[in-house]
């Protein structure tokens, strides 16, 4: 089964799932800045939605509240980001690497690392 996409909150509500492993809603909106914080309501609507989509799971209720675990690793959920991405650029990572460079975002050291990941991967498949 493909994993499914995460909207902008979603994926700000599993940052908080993956830092802290299992949340109640309102230890979740309680992560949010305060002048920035969505509804409760909001964020529960969203989290049932999650729940739905595989991407969390209710692990425990404790009183009249449940506590939320993530389902899918921040690997994974950053792998479909970034296929998402490319598939924008048809499959190119080229104007992604540009704009990246461009920007100031993409240091030598990043550049270096892709270098030996590449490196490694090619001896891999040569073996």
């Amino acid at each position: 089964m493909p994993q499914p996409t995460l909207s902008k909150l979603e994926f700000k509500i599993m940052e908080t799932l993956w830092a802290r492993n299992e949340c109640s809603i309102r230890d979740i909106q309680e992560s949010f800045p305060a002048k920035k914080r969505p509804a409760y309501t909001t964020i529960q609507t969203t989290v049932y939605r999650m729940e739905v989509k595989g991407v969390v799971h209710r692990l425990k209720k404790i009183g009249n509240f449940h506590v939320f675990t993530p389902a899918v690793s921040r690997e994974s959920a950053q792998r479909r980001l970034m296929d998402d991405l490319l598939s924008l650029f048809g499959g190119r990572a080229q104007p992604v690497m540009t704009h990246l460079i461009e920007s100031g975002k993409l240091s030598l050291e990043d550049v270096k690392d892709a270098e030996r990941l590449l490196r490694n991967l090619g001896k891999e498949r040569e073996s």
